[in-house]
């Protein structure tokens, strides 16, 4: 019993421990702030620091308030500029920068910051140098030829550019070649760039276009297991996920293999992804800029452009949100694979009709957290039968139990003799020993089919139901929140206390009811540890996405209705298993 009893205190010291250590270690040992953007003169010993010591939230977004604050400053000063082309389209705004022709100008219409009213939209690029840069250009590389640069004036002949007017930026480098680039945009998120060289000088040249995707790292979303955040693509047949910021930081610079279809940077809900030109091949590498900026370059084959002649080439930009049915809509339209920005995984041909069905029903009722009640009660009533068969399997099982004792007590010298009656005890009975568990296995590919739907739809986000104004993040309704209206700011490393929201606590009851209610074979030692799991799957799960606790808390609640049904159909079973229990309590009652 001792022995026990120290197992049993050592997992939850292990979980205090490894929940506990980083707060601990930010509240006894605080990191100093980053330093601000405008601190050009980082050694690069600094900048690893700080690259170390940034924050990510699950979402992505500037987390330092220094940060947000610089990049307000930054961005009413940059903006203000004259030399800007604005955009004004059905989904998308913001504007082109006319000194280098930059897109670092994005917003999304239709999505917020946050969900108060006065919110600013969702921001996708911002321009080079400030704290939260993103941006794409579009331009050429040539051997001995001034090119448009950084610094180059655009000439635009347009002031607007919107879904029904394009407009064409131009540059003549005084040296008999005319370069332009014309901007149109869709509909939705996709910008096409033409990229043309016109060749009016007595030699022939060689020219590159390329086009580039810049951006920080500091506003990335957390790049876990179930949802990538990082560079991405699809190249030869591939989706390519196994690379991330910290990965380009150990290697520099990564080249996927295959032709590129599409490449860029994901977020969880946020895609810049550049498209080349259909007959085209282009080089595509990933590389790491240093103080946390990276860049996806996609650069053409040198041509050889003969005088007189004009050279054209066609790339697009996504720079939009990453929702299923327009990625679809694209890829239905020949961009390979483009729905694959969202990292389904495996059972990405269960989620997908999931996502569908959770769109349609909340298209009926009005609010997501219904529609994720009503999707789990679907999903749940179509398991039912697997379920069901399980429980049967089960009660048969457990009637042809002493039986199989006695067997095992005759022949308990003679393994393969025991096995050989076994089996044939099975044949005579008519029970399939493996049919109990085969109908779990099947459930758990939905189930976690169901769990990934909910993590990575964006169409969750800043979705209300009651209490909760967005089911993508964390449970509002916790004590430290509760706290901070009468100005008492909870510790970090008491949020694991304080941080628990009610649905978090729903959570642990109902797994406890529902591991009550089913009553276990296990040794005590092992029962034990199984009574605690409950709360400890409480304090670990109460950061999760509010969404994602009230599909678990609703499946608990079915679970446990879905069990007394069962019992009451099989009495057998539970009787068995009870008695068994208080056999087993009572042997450990003799030992202790």
């Amino acid at each position: 019993m001792d022995n026990q009893r120290n197992l049993i205190l050592a997992i939850a010291l292990s979980f205090l421990l490894l929940l506990g250590w980083t707060s601990a270690m930010d509240y006894f040992y605080p990191q100093p702030e980053q330093a601000l953007v405008e601190d050009r003169a980082d050694t690069p010993t600094e900048q690893a620091s700080q690259a170390a010591a940034t924050q990510h939230s699950r979402t992505g977004g500037l987390v330092d308030p220094a940060m947000r604050a610089q990049e307000v400053a930054d961005l009413k000063v940059a903006l203000a500029s004259p030399e800007r082309l604005r955009i004004d389209a059905p989904r998308v705004a913001g504007s082109i920068n006319l000194r280098g022709g930059v897109i670092d100008d994005v917003v999304l219409k239709g999505y917020n910051e946050t969900t108060r009213k006065d919110s600013d939209p969702v921001r996708i690029f911002s321009p080079n140098g400030t704290p939260a840069q993103q941006f794409a250009q579009f331009g050429w590389v040539g051997s001995n030829l001034k090119v448009p640069g950084p610094q180059t004036l655009w000439e635009a002949d347009g002031d607007v550019l919107t879904a029904d007017t394009p407009v064409t930026l131009t540059h003549d480098n005084g040296e008999g070649l005319t370069f332009s680039i014309r901007y149109s945009i869709d509909d939705q998120f996709m910008v096409t760039a033409e990229q043309k060289v016109a060749n009016t000088a007595g030699n022939p040249v060689v020219v590159q276009p390329f086009g580039l995707v810049n951006r920080t790292s500091r506003t990335a979303s957390e790049d876990l297991w179930i949802a990538h955040s990082g560079p991405i693509g699809v190249f030869g047949d591939t989706a390519e996920y196994d690379v991330d910021y910290d990965d380009l930081d150990e290697d520099q610079r990564v080249s996927p293999e295959g032709r590129t279809s599409w490449a860029g940077f994901t977020d969880i809900y946020w895609l810049a992804a550049l498209v080349p030109q259909d007959d085209a091949a282009p080089e595509t590498t990933f590389r790491a800029m240093g103080n946390e900026t990276y860049r996806a370059d996609m650069i053409y084959e040198a041509t050889t452009l003969p005088s007189g002649n004009a050279l054209t080439v066609t790339s697009r930009l996504y720079a939009g949100a990453k929702e299923s049915a327009v990625l679809d809509s694209y890829e239905d339209a020949g961009l390979q694979k483009f729905g694959l920005a969202i990292d389904w995984g495996w059972f990405r041909w269960f989620e997908k009709p999931m996502l569908w069905l959770l769109r349609t029903i909340y298209d009926a009722v009005g609010n997501f957290g219904i529609a994720i009640i009503a999707l789990t009660f679907i999903v749940r009533g179509l398991m039912f039968p697997i379920a069901q068969k399980g429980f049967a399997s089960m009660a048969e099982m457990k009637a042809i139990q002493p039986k199989m004792k006695a067997i095992q007590e005759k022949y308990k010298d003679d393994k393969p003799k025991q096995q050989q009656e076994i089996m044939e005890l099975y044949k005579k009975e008519k029970v399939n020993p493996v049919a109990g568990c085969l109908p779990m296995l099947l459930q758990i590919p939905v189930f976690f089919a169901l769990y990934k739907v909910l993590y990575l739809a964006i169409e969750m986000r800043h979705r209300d139901f009651l209490w909760v104004k967005d089911l993508s993040a964390p449970d509002p309704a916790n004590l430290a929140n509760a706290l901070s209206y009468v100005g008492i700011d909870v510790p970090q490393f008491l949020m694991i206390i304080f941080g628990l929201g009610v649905l978090a606590v729903l959570l642990g009851f109902t797994m406890w009811l529902t591991f009550r209610l089913n009553p276990s074979q296990m040794d005590p030692m092992q029962q034990k540890i199984f009574d605690i799991m409950p709360w400890i799957l409480m304090f670990v799960m109460a950061p999760f996405a509010a969404g994602l606790l009230l599909y678990w808390v609703t499946s608990n609640i079915l679970t446990l209705a879905q069990q007394k049904y069962l019992y009451s159909k099989h009495p057998q079973l539970r009787a068995s298993i009870e008695e068994e229990k208080q056999k087993k309590a009572a042997e450990a009652a003799k030992a202790s």
